[in-house]
């Protein structure tokens, strides 16, 4: 499940209902909205209204399973910072970064670079296949790459839910 913390709009913040259904699903996105209503004791209308009401919201944006791109072959991570051409924008050149499967995200950024890549490979060698086709893209004038050794926190949402219902 993907959720945006920033999302609250006109429906009010989240709430411990919210927060407990978003926790649950995310411990356990195949339960269904019957046995999440028994588990949070309430009614089977309530979390059905809930859940659509956070999807509406834009709170909860999918439901799609947490792919591991190690366990796919890809065991190297790292972050590429790109210096781009202004004239052009960043619109054309996250165009062309979006058509490299190896390219996980890519962020517009403050600071010594225009924009920040997460990406992978299968090894260092394939990283510099990945590196050069990134380059490649028309509008990249220079590139600057960190490897991560070791994921300290990963990528996670609760510790925020939970923070915006107290």
């Amino acid at each position: 499940m993907t959720i945006v913390p920033n999302a609250v709009g006109p429906g009010g913040a989240l709430d411990s209902l919210d927060a407990a259904l978003i926790e649950l699903l995310t411990a356990e996105p195949r339960v269904g909205v019957l046995e999440a209503s028994r588990r949070l004791r309430v009614a089977r209308g309530t979390v059905q209204a809930r859940l659509d009401r956070l999807q509406e919201r834009g709170v909860i944006t999918g439901y799609g399973p947490d792919v591991d791109p190690a366990a796919l072959g890809y065991e190297v991570t790292a972050f590429v910072t790109l210096e781009i051409r202004q004239a052009g924008g960043h619109d054309p050149v996250a165009e062309r970064l979006a058509t490299i499967p190896e390219v996980l995200e890519v962020h517009t950024i403050t600071g010594p670079g225009d924009m920040l890549c997460r990406v992978v490979a299968r090894t260092n060698a394939d990283l510099q296949r990945v590196i050069d086709a990134i380059v490649s893209a028309e509008g990249v004038v220079r590139s600057a790459t960190l490897i991560s050794l070791a994921t300290q926190v990963p990528y996670r949402m609760l510790p925020l839910v939970r923070a915006v219902t107290r």
